[in-house]
């Protein structure tokens, strides 16, 4: 908990809104009170936000939510219109402990929404995202999230069968974009809600 405190008042030095909440219902709350009604709502690929399980919520509040993840969904058209919400909802893969975000990704839909694109871009992290400083985040998406992710949807990939990263050439891979934001870019509007369970990979 202190540890999440003290990357909370770093997060807010590099200009990034920070919001500190001991579980997961408390930071989906929290989430829903910045979203009105009506409005569109973009998501990537993320197991934390789906975790939450927000869509009915949302629902409720009659937004039109893009997410290349729901039934139907035609993936790219989706992906560009989750890219022009008014609000985006995301993870991020590893955050530092100076308030760094670290990301890597396939198409880089999500990593490039976090600073541009969407109005404002909300970010739920789990305490099992802090790590040291960017070379132990690379290491930590490199083992967890990324074989996760690739063994979650069955493709061909090295490290869906190991687990671990091979830096393999696949045309299958999702390790082609990787990012690091240190501020939130002309003043954007990132809000960071940080939940002290483990969520998502």
């Amino acid at each position: 908990m202190e540890s999440l405190k003290i990357l909370q008042k770093n997060l807010e030095k590099k200009g990034f809104r920070a919001t500190y909440c001991e579980t997961r219902t408390e930071a989906g709350q929290i989430l829903l009170s910045e979203i009105q009604d009506g409005e569109t709502v973009g998501i990537g690929g993320s197991m934390t936000i789906k975790e939450l399980d927000l869509l009915d919520a949302l629902g409720r509040k009659n937004c039109a939510v893009h997410w290349h993840w729901l039934p139907g969904a035609n993936n790219k058209e989706t992906r560009k219109l989750a890219a022009d919400a008014n609000i985006y909802l995301c993870s991020t893969n590893a955050v530092t402990q100076n308030g760094e975000l670290v990301n890597i990704d396939g198409f880089g839909n999500r990593a490039a929404a976090m600073f541009f694109g969407p109005g404002q871009c909300i970010i739920v992290m789990g305490r099992n995202k802090m790590v040291a400083d960017y070379d132990a985040a690379i290491k930590r998406i490199k083992e967890n999230p990324c074989p996760k992710n690739a063994a979650r949807m069955n493709l061909d990939t090295p490290c869906a069968k190991t687990g671990r990263c091979n830096d393999c050439a696949s045309t299958h891979r999702i390790c082609n974009v990787t990012t690091i934001i240190s501020h939130p870019p002309g003043g954007r509007d990132v809000h960071i809600i940080l939940v002290n369970e483990e969520m998502g990979y």
